[in-house]
C-alpha cells in the first residue's frame, strides 16, 4: 500500500504552453481520486507526469513520501491503464496479461499463477486463450486492467479507460473498475472528461480548468457547494441555471423583472446590495399553482418539455439575462457592430413527471430558496458559503 502526492507540480512545454500550473494533490492508500475537466485542461498531462511519461517542469511527485521525479517509468511502482487498451493483437489474453511480468524476468510458474489469479478477479478465466480481436470491448478493457493488476503496483493510473465503450457497457464497467479497486485497496488516480463518471466513481474529485485545480472535494460537496462558476457550470446534468441578478437591500434578489425573497440568514451572508450571478439547480424548481408561494415564484415561458418517464425536463425562458463567461460571450458577438445577441434567460427545470406544462405556455415555478447559489460576477468565486 502507498500514497501519491503532487506538490506544486507544473508542466510547460517547449512551445511555451503551460499545461499544468502549481498542482497540489494527494491520494491516500486505497483512495479513488478522479481528475475531471474539459478537453485540454491538463488532466492527462498530470497523469503522464506521475507515470514518468512526461517530465515535470516544476514541483515534486512523491510515491509513499519518496520523490520519483528522476526515476524512469519502469522504476516507478505504478501501473497505467490507457484509453485505447494497448493490447498486442498477436498475443493471447494470457500472454497480454503476463507481458509486464515477462519483461521483468518473472519465472513462468509465477507468471501463470498471477495470470490465473487476475483472470479470476476480472472474470476472464474462460477467454485466456483468445486473441484480443475475439473479445468484446468490455473484455479488452479488463485485459488491460489485468496487465496492470498482475504487477501489484503501489498506485494505479487510469486514463479515460471507459471512453471507447458504448453507454450501457460504460455504466457496467464503472462498477467493475470500482469493485476491483476496492478489493485491491490500491491508491488510484483516474482521468475522465465525463463529470457523471467522476461523480459516481470518485471518493474525491479534482476539477481542472486550463491546468489549474479549481476544487478538490467529495462528489456531493462539489455538487452542493461549488467553489466558483466554473465548477458550478461543469458539475451537474442538466447544468446549473445561471443568471445575472441583483441582491437588494431588502433581502431579495432580482432576476430580470422578477424578485425572489431570500431567507434572512442567506441575505446576511451576502453582505448587502450588490450585483451577483444567481445559480439555480434544475431540481430546485418546482411547477407550482399560479397563486401561492409568495416571494418564491418565477414565471417563465415553456419552450420544450422532455418526458423521461421518471421525470420531466422543462426548457424555459425567463425575462432575464443568462450568465455567460468570456468565451461564450465572444461566440455570440455580431461581427458587424459588436453588439451582443442571444443572451436570453434560457434554463431547465427537472420536475415531477405528472406536472403539467406545455410548450408555448407560461409556467410558474416555486424556487427552493434554501438551495440557491451566489457568485461574484468579476472573480467567479462563490459568495455566502457557510
Amino acid at each position: 500500500m502507498a500514497t501519491l502526492s503532487l506538490e506544486h507540480v507544473g508542466k510547460i512545454y517547449d512551445n511555451g504552453v503551460e499545461a499544468v500550473r502549481d498542482l497540489d494533490l494527494f491520494v491516500d492508500e486505497g483512495e479513488f481520486v478522479v481528475l475531471v475537466g474539459p478537453s485540454g485542461c491538463g488532466k492527462t498531462t498530470a497523469l503522464r507526469m506521475v507515470a514518468g511519461l512526461e517530465d515535470v517542469t516544476t514541483g515534486t511527485i512523491l510515491l509513499d513520501g519518496k520523490p520519483v521525479n528522476d526515476l524512469s517509468p519502469r522504476d516507478r511502482d505504478v501501473a497505467m491503464v490507457f484509453q485505447n487498451y494497448a493490447l498486442y493483437p498477436h498475443m493471447s489474453v494470457a500472454q497480454n496479461i503476463a507481458f509486464s511480468l515477462s519483461m521483468r524476468g518473472v519465472g513462468k510458474d509465477e507468471q501463470s499463477e498471477k495470470v490465473r489469479e487476475a483472470a479470476h478477479v476480472l472474470g476472464l478465466s474462460e477467454v485466456l486463450a483468445r486473441k484480443p480481436r475475439a473479445l468484446s470491448g468490455g473484455q479488452r478493457q479488463r485485459v488491460a486492467m489485468g496487465r496492470a493488476l498482475v504487477r501489484e503496483p503501489a498506485v494505479f493510473l487510469m486514463d479515460e479507460p471507459l471512453s471507447n465503450l458504448d453507454a450501457q457497457l460504460r455504466v457496467q464497467m464503472r462498477s467493475e473498475v470500482l469493485r476491483i479497486q476496492r478489493r485491491l485497496g490500491v491508491a488510484t488516480l483516474y482521468v475522465s472528461h465525463d463529470q457523471t463518471e467522476a461523480m459516481t466513481m470518485g471518493d474525491r474529485v479534482a476539477v481542472l480548468q486550463m491546468g489549474v485545480l479549481q476544487q478538490l472535494a467529495a462528489p456531493q460537496e462539489l455538487y452542493d457547494h461549488p467553489a466558483n462558476l466554473f465548477v458550478a457550470s461543469f458539475i451537474g446534468s442538466p447544468a446549473m441555471n445561471l443568471y445575472e441578478a441583483t441582491v437588494g437591500a431588502g433581502a431579495t434578489v432580482s432576476v430580470g423583472s422578477q424578485q425572489v425573497a431570500l431567507p434572512p440568514e442567506i441575505a446576511g451572508r451576502l453582505g448587502g446590495a450588490r450585483e451577483i450571478v444567481l445559480g439555480i439547480r434544475p431540481e430546485n424548481l418546482r411547477v407550482a399553482p399560479a397563486e401561492g408561494a409568495e416571494g418564491r415564484r418565477l414565471v417563465a415561458e415553456v419552450e420544450l418539455v422532455e418526458a423521461l418517464g421518471n421525470e420531466q425536463l422543462i426548457h424555459f425562458v425567463l425575462d432575464a439575462t443568462r450568465y455567460r463567461n468570456a468565451a461564450e460571450l465572444a461566440a455570440v458577438v455580431d461581427g458587424g457592430d459588436g453588439t451582443i445577441s442571444d443572451v436570453g434567460g434560457a434554463g431547465v427545470a427537472r420536475v415531477d413527471p405528472r406536472a403539467t406544462a406545455s410548450a408555448g405556455e407560461q409556467v410558474t415555478f416555486e424556487v427552493d430558496v434554501e438551495h440557491l447559489h451566489f457568485f461574484d460576477p468579476e472573480t467567479g468565486a462563490a459568495l455566502g458559503r457557510r
